[in-house]
């Protein structure tokens, strides 16, 4: 038996991934970006400041990402506008200065994959799931995803009719070992 086969085998036994590889996470390699829309035109932004660990094995399905983002490193292209999506209104970074995303699968797809997970924001917790496209060798990680979610899903219901709900999330990894 092969020394790679015998390691997917070992790994299959007890659980786990014998040849996975961790990566950092930071703002560095990781960007979170987003884009609000309302009638008439849009915001961009998105966080500075994260910290965590992503880890994939022999494919990308077998990739966990574990990731902390700090609120008060929220940044827009408009300095007032900053300000008001850190009050209660929108994330309220006081009382929840971190938000949360752990990933919980990864599915191939037609188009690439497909990574659900539990995103925690402003004390919610809700399941999504989202494209994506991912390459692993063992040095490097690259994700790259564009998708949406509804802020009113965490309780973000300010300037209903005035606001568009659908927020589009852009996600950037580039990590290297």
């Amino acid at each position: 038996m092969s020394r790679s086969l015998f390691a997917a085998a070992l790994a299959a036994l007890i659980g786990g991934n014998a040849l996975a590889t961790d990566f950092p996470l930071s703002g560095g390699n990781t960007k979170v970006e987003f884009v609000g829309t309302k009638p008439g035109g849009k915001h961009t932004g998105g966080f500075a400041k994260l910290d965590g660990k992503a880890t994939v094995g022999a494919d990308a399905t077998t990739l966990t990402i574990d990731v902390t983002i700090d609120t008060d490193s929220l940044h827009s292209d408009d300095p007032k506008l900053t300000g008001h999506l850190k009050n209660p209104d929108f994330f309220s970074v006081k009382d929840y200065p971190k938000a949360t995303f752990k990933s919980t699968k990864v599915e191939k797809s037609a188009t690439g994959y497909t990574v659900t997970g539990d995103l925690t924001m402003v004390g919610k917790t809700k399941s999504v799931s989202f494209p994506a496209a991912v390459t692993a060798t063992a040095d490097s990680l690259r994700l790259a995803s564009e998708f949406k979610i509804n802020k009113g899903d965490w309780g973000m219901n300010y300037g209903k009719g005035k606001i568009d709900d659908e927020v589009t999330l852009k996600v950037t990894v580039t990590a290297t070992k």
